[in-house]
């Protein structure tokens, strides 16, 4: 039941986003890390642990972000071979864009169901496992 909740919920955030005109919900989980992370940024390897993406499927997202203007990626000073990935002033107003179309939709489908308190209980059960 979860997980038929849950792909649910996914499908109705990216019909939604794309309905919006914006892009997949995929590009404002790497965006949401990348804010969070702050100016310094973070490595590749960093966001595919955080996003629990695959190596070859983080890079090629993070190729199609740089082009679309919303990462900037540079070489890391510590390591010839790493770089470090930022969001770029682009990418905060297109993550901040996408927030009210994803929101209202996890509001639509959950908060209109639960009362304030089930939220917590159920944020607080999801959180033990």
């Amino acid at each position: 039941m979860l997980m038929r909740t849950s792909r649910g919920l996914l499908e109705d955030v990216e019909a939604a986003l794309k309905a919006a005109g914006l892009p997949p919900l995929a590009w404002y989980d790497v965006l949401l890390e990348l804010e969070k992370a702050g100016n310094e940024g973070m490595r590749p390897f960093e966001l595919k642990n955080r996003l629990l993406l695959p190596q070859y499927g983080t890079s090629r997202l993070l190729d199609r972000m740089v082009t679309a203007g919303l990462v900037d990626r540079q070489d890391c000073e510590d390591d010839g071979r790493g770089q470090i990935v930022s969001i770029s002033d682009s990418g905060r107003e297109t993550r901040a864009s996408m927030w009210p179309v994803y929101g209202k939709v996890l509001v639509t489908r959950i908060g209109a169901k639960l009362t304030p308190e089930e939220a917590i209980q159920l944020a607080r059960l999801l959180s033990k496992i």
